[in-house]
């Protein structure tokens, strides 16, 4: 089990780049332009970056130069470039699209097993905090006020995400895109999930305590006032 950043612009890859790490069982967050991968390394520790040359707003090889000003994390680069010189000049672990899972698993198993044999990964990520609400997102636990919650796989993927951005209001179509892994769907799902996620919080949408839904806009997770 790692924590993975995927960097990547097109959104079906995206999604199967997150199913198919999930399923191994790993961490997963993801971006779609160099700026906000910035951030995400700036906030959080990661195990591994893959990191997708072909961004809409910066050049891969230059965001890869700006995230090793950052962190040491490893990187593995997956390209539609299928250019030598390229590849050795990054001298980093790459990808040539397509690429089987297969292919990827292998890539990712051999680069989390060099660098935590040369000590610069294996870092868990933080445990992320809201007032009372403590989320381990490596052991996949959440506690309010030092209590254990019993959450469902997606509650507490709902949870997680939103507590990874405390205070910024999340559209409905990015907790589609980003928790539910899908580019549209059924915005009843989203308020299903977040009516028992209140319950388990102890809470509700008329007496918000964590969870507050700004209508017509999105919904954000907050310490209580």
């Amino acid at each position: 089990m790692a924590s993975v950043l995927v960097v990547e612009d097109d959104r079906f890859v995206r999604s199967a780049l997150i199913r198919h790490l999930t399923d191994a069982s790993h961490v997963v967050r993801s971006v779609g332009t160099a700026l906000e991968a910035l951030r995400e390394v700036s906030h959080f520790r990661f195990d591994l970056v893959i990191l997708d040359l072909g961004l809409p707003d910066l050049d891969g090889s230059k965001a890869l130069k700006m995230i090793r000003g950052i962190t040491d994390v490893p990187v593995i680069i997956a390209t539609a470039r299928d250019d030598e010189t390229e590849i050795v000049r990054l001298l980093n672990d790459y990808l040539t699209k397509p690429f089987s899972v297969e292919h990827l698993s292998a890539r990712i198993a051999a680069v989390l097993r060099r660098s935590r044999a040369g000590g610069t990964g294996a870092v868990p990520p933080p445990v992320l905090r809201v007032g009372g609400l403590a989320i381990d997102p490596l052991r996949r636990q959440a506690a309010l006020d030092g209590v254990a919650l019993d959450l469902t796989r997606r509650e507490f993927d709902l949870l997680a995400f939103l507590a990874g951005r405390p205070g910024v209001v999340v559209t409905r179509k990015e907790l589609l895109a980003q928790v539910w892994q899908q580019p549209y769907g059924d915005d009843q799902t989203i308020d299903v999930h977040l009516s028992w996620l209140r319950r388990k919080l102890g809470e509700s949408a008329a007496a918000p305590r964590y969870l507050r839904t700004l209508r017509g806009v999105g919904v954000k997770l907050e310490s209580p006032l």
